[in-house]
């Protein structure tokens, strides 16, 4: 029997609370796997209602200084792709939160894509979204087409273009990440002014909720975004606080802490009311 994705059922119960998603990004293995899991359970506990879980990678290009770090401390540590599988399996003995894994393609294929996506299913993980994968390269072939229930979540940055946006909100499922800056990750001191125009366009091509992300930092920062869209990612501002911090008996509840405030600020805004 085929159950409802956890991400589809986070964003509908979302939508008739009339509230946004808290999204958190931390790299898996970072700074070890059992923290990263201990790290998941306490952002959960915290207001996080979606984890995106990062499969370290020796070749982060899409990543800033911070999250390339953190990639790096995992991989030394000994985080692999069959290591961050195991670790959703972990999470998954307390907890349903859904979870999107952000990868690289270069790591997957190796693993073998089809096998990937039907462990990665098999885990308990509930979506994909491979950075350096263009969406018309997967449907020209089968294996990378294949998703074993994944939801194949799409990138939209500001730069992309009108019959490109159409092609991906076309293709979208879950939920669409729209990359509120050019570039690569990283904190951000101020939130880009065009947000407001650029989720809307999207929306008037889909029903698929919008998600922001890259540069969010803070409870303003989230409290903004989260008046104009469905979802608000926080990612390299609790990635850098979790090497501050280290690999330290403390670490998950300081993430924990650092997490509570900005998940308030994120379901105390009504989307479409800044």
């Amino acid at each position: 029997m085929n159950r409802v994705n956890r991400i589809d059922a986070l964003f509908a119960q979302l939508k008739s609370d009339g509230r946004s998603a808290m999204i958190a990004y931390i790299t898996g293995g970072d700074p070890t796997l059992e923290a990263s899991a201990q790290i998941a359970i306490a952002m959960e506990q915290s207001g996080v209602d979606l984890l995106e879980l990062g499969i370290p990678f020796s070749d982060p290009l899409a990543d800033g200084a911070t999250i390339q770090a953190a990639a790096g401390r995992a991989l030394a540590a000994g985080a692999s792709v069959q290591g961050i599988l195991n670790l959703i399996r972990e999470i998954r003995k307390t907890s349903q939160i859904p979870i999107v894994l952000f990868a690289y393609l270069n790591p997957i294929y190796i693993y073998g894509f089809e096998k990937f996506q039907e462990d990665a299913a098999a885990a308990g993980a509930d979506g994909l979204l491979l950075l350096d994968l263009p969406p018309q390269e997967a449907a020209r072939n089968a294996e990378l087409a294949s998703n074993h229930g994944l939801k194949a979540i799409r990138l939209i940055a500001p730069t992309t273009p009108p019959e490109r946006l159409r092609e991906i909100t076309d293709a979208a499922e879950g939920f669409i990440y729209y990359v509120s800056r050019e570039g690569v990750t990283g904190e951000q001191s101020s939130l880009s002014t065009d947000i407001a125009e650029r989720v809307a366009a999207i929306r008037s091509l889909t029903k698929v909720p919008v998600a922001v992300g890259f540069g969010i930092s803070n409870p303003e920062q989230a409290a903004t975004v989260a008046g104009l869209a469905d979802g608000v990612v926080v990612g390299s501002a609790i990635v850098r606080r979790i090497s501050e911090v280290g690999d330290t008996p403390e670490l998950a509840s300081k993430i924990a802490d650092f997490v509570r405030p900005i998940a308030k600020a994120v379901h105390g805004t009504t989307p479409g009311i800044v």
